[in-house]
């Protein structure tokens, strides 16, 4: 059932993107000075860019009726997650929907053991893993992959959810039985001591012509990412592999828009996590810290124009993830005291506060890292009214 709460002109929208989070809401803010009209469609009305945004469409993402309602009209469809299930995007694509990305591409980003397939196809490095479809393939997986090992949810994984440590046969066992019973496909890879977790976004338009942006460092805290650091901390020679590697899989998924890759440095070498191809929080950074934003960017690409410059507007720049505090305060109280501090640029998602929720993130753009490290960690805990995981050096 498809409900409308747009208030704009009757004119059709010129881009829908399926899904109102706080992605859909920088995008919105991205697409003003671009004098571009957006149609989102909102589960709630309370979703981040529904509270914002002035074409909104309540209905959910896997009822194909409502897809169809909502895509009439607009001439381009994107995405700001990927919970579209694949028969929802073939009848979008059977209607004549110019999807971008595209359906196939969907089904890559929402598939992590078809990209494991593909990746090491391409030659890209990706951990040893194994698809599981059977108890009797867990005496070999552990035999192939070792112990511990790695366990992951196909599809549907995120922030941390999707992912387990398994240490031993019965320990494997056990969770296989309770994973698949509850309909989790699982896919396992050798567990690798992580050095460093890393990302980049690549921009591509329909024609092939893509916009790299520098490779960041992501902190990751029980799974879910506080920190995201410019410039990151390796040597000209991964980072250039880095950017080679995001320039393979967005030729060979034909992505059109932002690919964000999150890798790993294990071992001095880089080995491909997986991909989101849609806007992500790695490129939060990048609304201060670029000369054109991720958000501007996906728009430009979606639409096949001209792709703008990706260099960095000062030496250093860091973004820290605001999170729901103990208490469950709402950061807005906070915010005069955040934006007191010198340099920061505070982003809220007008999602109400619970303990660990991501509500929103702060960008601070310096001469150096420490010095924007200490200053965005400084505003986020002012706003979420806990102290950030982790040292900064002095």
């Amino acid at each position: 059932m498809l409900t409308t709460m747009s208030t704009s002109p009757d004119s059709p929208a010129h881009i829908g993107i399926v899904g109102a989070g706080q992605l859909a809401r920088m995008t919105l803010q991205a697409a003003i000075p671009l004098g571009l009209r957006l149609r989102l469609l909102a589960e709630r009305p309370d979703d981040g860019a529904a509270l914002i945004a002035p074409d909104v469409l309540l209905g959910l993402p896997n009822d194909p009726e409502a897809l169809l309602d909502f895509a009439r009209g607009c001439e381009v469809v994107t995405f700001d997650h990927e919970l579209v299930p694949p028969p929802c995007l073939d009848a979008l694509i059977a209607a004549g929907t110019c999807l971008r990305p595209s359906a196939a591409t969907m089904r890559l980003a929402q598939d992590k053991s078809a990209q494991r397939r593909v990746f090491a196809e391409l030659g890209l490095p990706v951990p040893p893993f194994q698809v599981l479809s059977r108890e009797s393939d867990l005496a070999e997986v552990i035999k192939s992959l070792g112990s511990p090992l790695v366990l992951k949810a196909a599809r549907g994984g995120y922030d941390g959810r999707g992912v387990w440590i398994v240490d031993g046969a019965d320990n494997l066992r056990a969770r296989f039985k309770e994973l698949t019973a509850s309909g989790i496909e699982l896919i396992a890879e050798r567990w690798v001591r992580i050095e460093r977790e890393l990302a980049i976004l690549i921009a591509r338009r329909p024609g092939g012509q893509t916009a790299v942006y520098p490779l960041v460092e992501t902190v990751q805290v029980e799974g879910i990412c506080r920190e995201v650091i410019l410039p990151a901390p390796v040597s000209p020679g991964l980072a250039a592999e880095a950017e080679e590697i995001a320039r393979t899989i967005a030729e060979a998924s034909d992505v059109v828009g932002i690919l964000a890759v999150e890798l790993f440095l294990a071992g001095g070498r880089l080995i491909v996590n997986e991909i989101a191809t849609r806007p992500h929080n790695s490129g939060h950074y990048s609304i201060e810290g670029c000369v054109t934003s991720q958000f501007e960017q996906h728009l430009r690409a979606i639409l096949d124009w001209p792709l703008g410059a990706t260099a960095p507007t000062a030496p250093a720049v860091v973004t820290v993830n605001i999170l729901g505090g103990p208490t469950g305060g709402d950061p807005f109280a906070a915010l005069p005291c955040a934006l007191g501090l010198e340099g920061t640029h505070v982003h809220l998602y007008g999602k109400g506060a619970r303990p660990g929720r991501k509500l929103g993130h702060v960008t601070v753009c310096a001469s150096g890292v420490e010095q924007a490290r200490r200053q965005a960690r400084k505003a986020a805990e002012l706003l979420s009214g806990a102290p950030i995981p982790g040292e900064v050096a002095t």
